[in-house]
C-alpha cells in the first residue's frame, strides 16, 4: 500500500498488522526469537533465522506464553542443541523439549497442576531444566528431568523467586527472591547454592540483599571464570557489581563496583526474562539507561588492567532483551526514526545490522509519511521538582495551535520511551501534539526518581501530568482548550485522576484502568498484593486515603467525557472496576462510553481489537474537542 504523506495514517497501518518480536536468542550462528501475531489473536510462536531464511519452529496451534506473576515472560530456555518451551493451552501450561536441529518433533515433558511456569534455564549435559512454578500461591524453584519429565521442587522459602542461572559447569545455581509487601524493584535478594548429586540444592546462602538496606538486585549471571555479575541499585542507580570467584563463600561477600555511573543497567521486573547484560567473547556487553534513553556498550577485560568501558555508537534509544554468544550480541532495538526490530552487533569490529518484522522496514516503516521525533522536555512537576517527558510535535492535519494528547504510562514504574511508535505517528498525522510523561515513579532516572511515588500514587503522577500539559500550553505550542489524556492499567488510573482533579483536560481515554484502590488492595493478584502499601499506605489503616484517591469516588461535576475499554478476561484489573466507573459517571451526568472485549485480558493482543480501540478513541476525542 502506498501512503499519501498529506493524509492521516490509517489505523490498520499502525496497529494490529505487524508482528511483535520478543526475547531474541543467539545459539552459535543461529538466531531465534518469539513472534507475537496480532492477526492470530496474539498467538506467540518460535522463529529462527539461518542463512538469511526465516522459519517457524512450533506448530500452528501452539501459543508460547507464560502467566508467571500475572504478566508472563520467558517461555523458552535455550541450550546448544535443545530448547524447553512453555505452551499455553486453554486448560493450563505444558512443558516441551524441542530439538533445535529439527530432527525430531517436540516431546512433552510434563503438564503439572500449576498456575504458571517458566523463567527457566537449561543444562543439557545434566539433562535437566530449572525454572519457576507457581503452586499454592507461592513460587517454587523446580527441577525437571529432560529424560523422564519427572519434576522435583527445590526451594519454596520466599513468596517469589526469579532469574535462575546455572554456572558454566552446571554445579551451582544463582537466583533472586523477594517477599511481600516488597516488589522486586524495591527489595530483593541474590542466592547461591550447589547442586547435589541427587539434584537437591545444598548449602544455600544469600550473596546480596541480606543486610537490611533497601537494595534491588537485577539479572545475576555467571562470568566465564566463575565470578558473578549483577545490577544493584544500592548506589541509587542499578549499577553493575562484580564478585570474584574466590569470594563466593565469604561470610560478607565483597562486591566491587564495575562501572559507577548515574545510569540504570536494570529495570523493574514486571515480566520474567528481562536481560540488559550478556557475556560475550570480548567481555560483558551491557545496555544502560540515562535520562530515559538507552544505549549499549562493552566492558572489556584485559590481563593486569582495569576493565575498559567502550560505548557503541548506535542510532537507537531503546534496547532490551540483550543476549550474546561468542563475538555476536543481539537485542530488540528502536530509535526515534527506527521501528522496533532485531539488532545484531559484531562485538569485535562494531558492525551492526537492524531488521524489522516488515519486509523492507527501515528508517521509516510508513513509507513517505513524515515522522515527528521525540524531544526531551523538562518541566517543574509536583513540588516544583524537575520532571521529564517526551514531546512530539504535529506534522499535519491542523491549522493554528494543535490539540495536545497527554499519555500516562502504566506500571506505574514503567517509563515513556523515546523511540519510533506508529501509534504515536497516527496522532501526529492528525495534527496532534503528544506528550509522554515520565511522572515521578518512572524508571530510567534512578531510585530516588522512582521513590517520588512512595505513598503518593494518585497525587504525584496526576500533578506531574497536569503540570506537563500546562507547561507545553504555556510555551505556546498547543491549544490549552483542546487537551486530552489517556492511559492503560496504572496509567488509566492516572488519566482518570487527571480528569477528576484538573480542568486542564477536556476529554480522556482509559484502558483497563484502576478505578477503586480499596478493591485493588483487597482483590489484587498475588504479584501486586502488597504494592499499594508502598504506593498509598497500609490497608485498612489508610482506608480514607484509598477512597480519597480513587477516581470512582472523585468524580467532579462537569469533568470531561471519557471512553473506557476493558477486557473481560482481565485478572489483573477486574472488569468490575471499569463497569462501576462507567455507572458512577453516568449517575453524575458525565458523558461516558464503555467498550468490552470478551476474549481479551490485561492488554489487548488481537489486532482487530487494537485497531478498534485506536479508532474509537480518536473518534471520541474528535467528537468532544
Amino acid at each position: 500500500m502506498v501512503l499519501d504523506p498529506a493524509q492521516p495514517l490509517p489505523a490498520d497501518t499502525v496497529v494490529g498488522t505487524v508482528p511483535n518480536w520478543k526475547e531474541p536468542w543467539l545459539v552459535g550462528r543461529r538466531l531465534f526469537w518469539l513472534e507475537q501475531r496480532p492477526w492470530e489473536q496474539g498467538r506467540t510462536t518460535l522463529m529462527t533465522q539461518a542463512d538469511g531464511r526465516r522459519r517457524e519452529l512450533t506448530p500452528g496451534d501452539w501459543n508460547l506464553r507464560t502467566s508467571l506473576h500475572g504478566f508472563g515472560g520467558a517461555p523458552v530456555a535455550f541450550g546448544q542443541r535443545h530448547a524447553v518451551l512453555v505452551n499455553r493451552t486453554g486448560t493450563g501450561s505444558t512443558l516441551w523439549l524441542l530439538n533445535l536441529n529439527g530432527v525430531t518433533p517436540p516431546r512433552r515433558l510434563c503438564q503439572p497442576d500449576v498456575v504458571a511456569m517458566g523463567d527457566g534455564c537449561l543444562h543439557e549435559e545434566g539433562r535437566f531444566w530449572i525454572g519457576i512454578w507457581e503452586q499454592e500461591r507461592r513460587d517454587v524453584l523446580t527441577r525437571v528431568c529432560l529424560h523422564t519429565g519427572v519434576s522435583r521442587p527445590l526451594r519454596a522459602e520466599a513468596d517469589f523467586c526469579s532469574s535462575p542461572s546455572l554456572s558454566p559447569d552446571g554445579r551451582r545455581l544463582l537466583w533472586l527472591e523477594w517477599n511481600l509487601p516488597a516488589m522486586p524493584w524495591q527489595r530483593s535478594r541474590l542466592w547461591l547454592a550447589r547442586l547435589g548429586e541427587d539434584g537437591a540444592l545444598e548449602e544455600p546462602r544469600c550473596l546480596a540483599g541480606a543486610d537490611g538496606a533497601p537494595e534491588s538486585v537485577f539479572q545475576p549471571q555467571w562470568l566465564p571464570d566463575g565470578g558473578v555479575v549483577m545490577a544493584s541499585d544500592r548506589s541509587g542507580y542499578w549499577n553493575l557489581r562484580h564478585l570474584a570467584p574466590d569470594h563466593l563463600n565469604s561470610p560478607q561477600p565483597p562486591w566491587k563496583p564495575l562501572l559507577p555511573m548515574a545510569a540504570d543497567f536494570g529495570l523493574p521486573q514486571w515480566v520474567a526474562g528481562m536481560s540488559t547484560t550478556a557475556v560475550g567473547e570480548t567481555g560483558l556487553v551491557a545496555a544502560y539507561c540515562r535520562h530515559g534513553c538507552w544505549g549499549l556498550g562493552q566492558l572489556q577485560w584485559s590481563s593486569g588492567h582495569s576493565p575498559r568501558w567502550q560505548m557503541l555508537k548506535l542510532p537507537f534509544t531503546e534496547i532490551s532483551n540483550l543476549r550474546a554468544d561468542g563475538r555476536r550480541a543481539v537485542a530488540l532495538a528502536a530509535g526515534p526514526r527506527q521501528p522496533s526490530g532485531l539488532l545484531e552487533v559484531d562485538l569485535v569490529d562494531g558492525r551492526w545490522r537492524h531488521t524489522g518484522p516488515c519486509i523492507g522496514a527501515g528508517a521509516n516503516a510508513l513509507g513517505t509519511a513524515p515522522i515527528s521525533a521525540p524531544e526531551a522536555f523538562w518541566f517543574p512537576g509536583h513540588g516544583g521538582r524537575r520532571t521529564h517527558g517526551w514531546l512530539y510535535r504535529p506534522v499535519g492535519g491542523s491549522t493554528g495551535l494543535p490539540p495536545l494528547l497527554v499519555r500516562c504510562h502504566g506500571g506505574p514504574t514503567a517509563m515513556a520511551r523515546p523511540c519510533f511508535s506508529p501509534e504515536t505517528q497516527f496522532w501526529i498525522s492528525r495534527g496532534w501534539a503528544v506528550l509522554d510523561v515520565n511522572y515521578g515513579g518512572s524508571s530510567g532516572f534512578g531510585r530516588a526518581y522512582r521513590q517520588r511515588l512512595d505513598g503518593a500514587w494518585g497525587v504525584v503522577d496526576v500533578e506531574d501530568c497536569t503540570a506537563g500539559a500546562r507547561a507545553v500550553a504555556a510555551a505556546g505550542w498547543v491549544d490549552p482548550e483542546r487537551v486530552a489524556v489517556s492511559g492503560g492499567s496504572a496509567g488509566g488510573f492516572t488519566a482518570l485522576g487527571c480528569l477528576s482533579r484538573s480542568d486542564m483536560f477536556r476529554v480522556g481515554s482509559c484502558r483497563y484502568g484502576v478505578t477503586d484502590l480499596a478493591a485493588l488492595a483487597q482483590g489484587a493478584h498475588r504479584f501486586e498484593r502488597g504494592y499499594t502499601e508502598s504506593l498509598v499506605g497500609s490497608w485498612p489503616a489508610a482506608a480514607q486515603r484509598y477512597r480519597d484517591r480513587s477516581p470512582l469516588y472523585r468524580i467532579r461535576p462537569g469533568q470531561g467525557p471519557v471512553v473506557l475499554f476493558q477486557g473481560m478476561k482481565d485478572q489483573v484489573v477486574l472488569p468490575e472496576q471499569t463497569e462501576r466507573m462507567a455507572a458512577a459517571l453516568r449517575q453524575q451526568g458525565i458523558t461516558v462510553e464503555m467498550h468490552t472485549y470478551s476474549e481479551e485480558g490485561h492488554g489487548f493482543r488481537d489486532g482487530g481489537v487494537q485497531q478498534e480501540v485506536l479508532l474509537r478513541t480518536e473518534a471520541f476525542f474528535r467528537k468532544h474537542l
